[in-house]
């Protein structure tokens, strides 16, 4: 909810992409007004950009519209959570750093905190005002923190990050959403941005799924419906502007499979959350066939967790295989187990990493023996960590295994590290 738009973009012409499945006739119809024929391609063209994803190979289910450029309102702000993200595994701050507010962090427009000139907030109640309230103030101090203390910086870095996912038609000249007429993004490219957020940032994920926090005495609630009315949704983000409209991003669980569904420019919440649950439906209750679908740019493996991104030319989209470095001494990491629930793998990596005061809890989607299981690991650690780690947990009586830099998705699992 960023607030409301000032100006309107001027046409940008995209060819709009369908791949409807033949269940999605039942669904409620967005309000169709007769258009400008010169903004019929333009963001604020009629209907809504609808596309749904298959998390785990990034196959696209189901999609209409979705290349159309629209505002992404605060769909922006997933963007700088990935770039947070990013910056905690890499050691660049921590849930405690804390981020100075300026006079223009304090300033933007509501929804806000209320954010005072002078003021700090630690990065973790910063993520989750943006992950629940979509909080400007703490969008634009984050970005400005991420940036070297410019936002303009902070919105450069985040548009290269999604050229190089592969967001191709996607630009960004702010943190938080509020209107800009050139910040851009389309259904395609916020349903790979949002995989990313899931499948390379597993440990992260469950920002998302919290419906409310305490800050300094208040309660702050999520905004979001679909954590309250969908069984399995633990996430991402809402946004809405006046030109932007109703905007939605929702990844799901079921049977250990993740699908990730987007809806731009919806008349209403109503329609909004009424779409979102029959795409989802749809996409759980019927298996793709093996030769449909299309592949997302970003398919590919995304990079292990010490890699480090190359510079990447704004107009240059480019596979994230191609940004991977040789892992550093310190990309060590002790393997828990292969579990069939993504709860259990996070909770046991989570204890681990509390145990050890090190390291940072790692699950990662992957298939053994046939079956879809969720690897469970401590990661970033140094040989001696590791082992440090393993012989804890041995002595618990619990499964562990030292893990090599080159072997990150190994996968050798003994009968007590494979469980439910």
């Amino acid at each position: 909810m960023a607030g409301l738009a000032l100006s309107l973009f001027a046409a940008h012409p995209a060819a709009a992409h369908h791949h409807r499945s033949p269940h999605a006739a039942a669904r409620p119809a967005a309000r169709r007004v007769d258009p400008d024929p010169s903004a019929i391609f333009g963001p604020t063209s009629p209907g809504a950009s609808l596309i749904l994803i298959d998390a785990g190979d990034g196959r696209v289910l189901e999609s209409d519209g979705a290349d159309i450029p629209r505002y992404p309102a605060s769909l922006t702000k997933l963007m700088v959570l990935d770039l947070t993200f990013q910056a905690l595994r890499d050691g660049r701050m921590s849930l405690t750093t804390q981020i100075p507010i300026s006079y223009h962090a304090a300033s933007v427009e509501p929804v806000k905190l209320g954010l005072e000139p002078g003021d700090s907030i630690a990065v973790r109640d910063a993520i989750l005002a943006m992950t629940t309230m979509s909080a400007n103030d703490a969008a634009t101090a984050l970005g400005e923190y991420l940036g070297g203390g410019s936002e303009a910086r902070c919105a450069q870095m985040m548009t290269l990050r999604a050229h190089a996912l592969g967001m191709a038609q996607t630009q960004f000249y702010n943190a938080s959403g509020l209107p800009n007429p050139a910040q851009i993004s389309t259904a395609r490219d916020l349903s790979i941005l949002a995989r990313d957020i899931v499948v390379a940032f597993p440990e992260d994920q469950s920002f998302f799924a919290v419906q409310k926090f305490n800050f300094r005495g208040r309660e702050i609630f999520s905004n979001n419906s679909m954590l309250k009315t969908y069984p399995g949704a633990d996430g991402l983000k809402t946004g809405y502007t006046f030109l932007a409209r109703h905007n939605l991003v929702t990844s799901a669980v079921r049977g250990g499979r993740v699908l990730i569904g987007v809806a731009l420019h919806e008349p209403s919440w109503g329609t909004t959350y009424h779409q979102m649950t029959a795409m989802l439906d749809d996409g759980f209750g019927h298996e793709l066939a093996q030769t449909g679908g299309a592949v997302l740019a970003s398919a590919a493996p995304t990079p292990s967790v010490t890699a480090a991104p190359a510079s990447v030319a704004p107009a240059a989209p480019i596979t994230l295989a191609a940004l991977t470095t040789p892992a550093p001494a310190a990309g060590w990491a002790a393997q828990l187990g292969l579990f069939a629930r993504q709860s259990k793998a996070r909770a046991l990596a989570a204890r681990a990493q509390r145990l050890q005061g090190e390291g940072f809890a790692r699950v990662e989607r992957v298939r053994w023996n046939g079956r879809m299981l969720w690897d469970s690991r401590l990661a970033g650690l140094t040989y001696d960590a590791a082992q440090a780690t393993c012989d804890a947990l041995t002595a618990r009586g619990a499964a562990c295994r030292v893990v090599r830099p080159s072997d990150h998705l190994a996968l050798r699992a003994t009968p007590t590290g494979l469980g439910t």
